[in-house]
This record gives structure tokens, C-alpha cells and sequence, in this order.
């Protein structure tokens, strides 16, 4: 439960500095709420994945998917920042620079599940 109230006080945050970063504020916007949505529908999935009989390739499933999603939102949300004549590099710095964040946060959930899965080989 921790892992995910980290992950939705680090979207809040971001959010709320992209709504205060001046005149790049809505491409700034977009690109920090599509990065938080999807580490917040991440972590969750992970968590209900955790659940299941095998724990952590559920969640590691849950990552790959998570990534191929956030890729293809982050090219389509380029494109319309772009032809809205918005600047593409605010949009950009704001999605990955909380994305490296969100990972950590993920890699994090996922050694803990590794924690309880047994002796190694």
C-alpha cells in the first residue's frame, strides 16, 4: 500500500508543478497527467496482479504492458502537442521526468514482492 500512496502523492506533485510552470504550463500539463495516470493504473494493476498464485511475474507482466501503453500515449501526445503549437519539449521533460521516478517506485514494489517467494536456486 505504501508504493502506491508514494506513486499518488509523486502524480499530485507533479501535476501541481506542471499547473504552475508558466507559459509551457499546458504541454507541461498533458505530459505529467498521461505519466501520472499510467504509473498510478501501473502500480494498481501491480497490486492486484500480487495477488495472484504467481506474484511477481504477474507484476513484471503488468510492467511490460504498462510500458508498450505509456510509449504509444507518449507519441500520440507529442503529435498533438506539436499540432496544437504547444512546446513538445515541456510535454517531454514533464512525462520522462517523472516517469524515471515512477519506475524506481515500480522496481521497488517489485523486490518486495520478491521478498516472500521463497529460498533462491
Amino acid at each position: 500500500m505504501k508504493h502506491q500512496l508514494i506513486t499518488v502523492a509523486i502524480a499530485v506533485a507533479t501535476v501541481a508543478i506542471a499547473l504552475a510552470s508558466g507559459a509551457h504550463r499546458r504541454a507541461a500539463l498533458v505530459g505529467a497527467t498521461i505519466s501520472g495516470f499510467t504509473a498510478v493504473g501501473s502500480i494498481v494493476a501491480m497490486g492486484r496482479a500480487a495477488r495472484a498464485r504467481r506474484p511477481l511475474q504477474g507484476a513484471l507482466a503488468v510492467m511490460t504492458v504498462t510500458f508498450l501503453v505509456r510509449i504509444l500515449l507518449v507519441s500520440i501526445g507529442t503529435i498533438l502537442v506539436a499540432r496544437a503549437s504547444e512546446d513538445a519539449v515541456a510535454f517531454v521533460v514533464a512525462f520522462f521526468g517523472t516517469y524515471f521516478v515512477y519506475a524506481a517506485v515500480e522496481a521497488a514494489y517489485l523486490h518486495s514482492l520478491r521478498q516472500g517467494t521463497g529460498p533462491t536456486a
